[in-house]
């Protein structure tokens, strides 16, 4: 089994340059989200190397069309000079199935922040974008998100050394009986669904209620960010293609002239290239905005780790709590004295005091249960101090990643308007010689 060596030095994520100058085919987008530098990724190389439409029956044994994805494992070591690449080990996933594998590692390790899966259905579309999620375009943009969720795993020095994460990326049959063997879902804490635990922690971290509130503002920013380019898309696809009624004005107009005619026709032709310039422009935008929306899907992943330290927190307070309850009644039945009302006190007034080998049979059990009590205590803060040491741990890394992922990101799209403006230059520069040629 090819396994991470679990002392490998942690790597960072991040978004490599790639070439704006040039479209990237439909089924040829390079995925530069993550670094290849984990010693898992070192042996193995993992992509997700095609999709596919397949129909068949559900569990309720209807007819439905679904898509499943194709990942290729091959050994990472150089080829010798002359020799060919050993043939990759592959198997199809359903997208569903990638959802089990990070419901497993949300449940099997809640320190970490667990890399998002691309959308299941296309979410801040323009009017131009299907909503289809049968739609090849989208289809294809899952597919490179899936391989970058892969990759992010296989790229994190905790995650990568998963057993059943490996038995995903090589097991086709009985992956998911394994999975289900770990019981896995027996430790899904229903309370983190149904108690809003920050409301009754007494003394709250202040780091990761800080952490808390910037994750809901960074989803916040980024989903306003989404709105605001899926509007502006819509706006610029219009504006260029109504530049091709340049291009049919100019035609019709060449037409009726003698002199001015192959000049009029040739910069028709630059316009209606123009115009057509824009669904390989915003396909490639779309590559960006899929960047933004793993962020956008991370802030969940972000509060999922700070909703389990509140839970932590607050079964630390009650734990605590029980323990001074019982520390209370031991002091009443030791002085005689009862500083609460409770039906026990009140009997014991109505129909005498209990005798001497009842109340020392009672102040035992007090005190076997006092420390039963401070064991609890104690096995609570340690839990509670060990997660958030490791949880803080992966939020630092967690950081790092994300400053760089935005920066470049946000820089590559910068770089790739400024280039779509200066083709849109050349155009009517074109257009201008052809005009001077008259």
């Amino acid at each position: 089994m090819i396994m991470a060596d679990s002392g490998s030095s942690e790597e960072v994520a991040v978004i490599g340059n790639t070439d704006i100058t040039s479209t990237e085919s439909e089924n040829n987008i390079i995925n530069t989200m993550v670094e290849r530098g984990t010693s898992l990724l070192k042996k193995m190389e993992i992509s997700v190397a095609e999709a596919e439409k397949r129909t068949g029956k559900n569990t309720v044994n209807m007819q439905e069309t679904y898509t499943v994805y194709l990942i290729e494992i091959r050994p990472a070591e150089s080829v010798t000079e002359g020799g060919t690449p050993a043939a990759p080990d592959t198997l199809w996933r359903r997208y569903s199935e990638f959802e089990l594998l990070r419901t497993y590692l949300l449940v099997t390790y809640p320190y970490i922040i667990i890399p998002p899966l691309p959308e299941k259905r296309a979410e801040f579309v323009w009017h131009k974008l299907s909503a289809d999620n049968l739609d090849p375009d989208f289809v294809e943009r899952r597919r490179v998100g899936l391989e970058n969720f892969l990759l992010r795993v296989a790229s994190h020095h905790v995650l990568s050394n998963d057993k059943i994460f490996f038995l995903f990326l090589t097991e086709e049959k009985g992956w998911r009986e394994a999975v289900l063997d770990t019981g896995f879902q027996d430790k899904v804490d229903s309370r983190l669904k149904s108690v809003s635990a920050m409301l009754r922690v007494k003394n709250p971290d202040k780091r990761f209620t800080a952490l808390k509130q910037y994750s809901d503002e960074l989803n916040t920013v980024v989903s306003q960010l989404l709105r605001v380019r899926a509007r502006v898309a819509d706006r610029l696809y219009g504006v260029y293609k109504v530049h091709g009624n340049y291009g049919r004005v100019f035609s019709e107009w060449s037409a009726i002239e003698r002199e001015m005619g192959d000049g009029l026709q040739s910069a028709g032709h630059h316009m209606d290239t123009y115009a057509a310039s824009i669904d390989d422009i915003l396909e490639e935008e779309e590559h960006y905005a899929d960047q933004l929306k793993e962020y956008l899907f991370y802030t969940d992943a972000v509060r999922s780790v700070c909703k389990k330290h509140e839970l932590m927190q607050y079964e630390l307070e009650m734990a605590s709590q029980d323990l001074a309850y019982k520390k209370q009644q031991k002091e009443e039945l030791v002085t005689g004295t009862v500083r609460v009302f409770s039906l026990k006190g009140m009997t014991s007034k109505l129909f005498g005091s209990e005798t001497q080998e009842q109340r020392e049979s009672r102040l035992s059990a007090i005190e076997q249960s006092i420390e039963e009590g401070v064991e609890a205590v104690m096995e609570k803060n340690t839990e509670c101090r060990d997660f958030v040491s490791a949880a803080w741990e992966d939020i630092e890394r967690f950081k790092e990643q994300k400053d760089k992922d935005l920066r470049e990101a946000l820089i590559s799209y910068a770089i790739m308007q400024i280039s779509m403006c200066k083709k849109g230059i050349q155009v009517w520069s074109n257009a201008k010689d052809c005009f001077n040629k008259m």
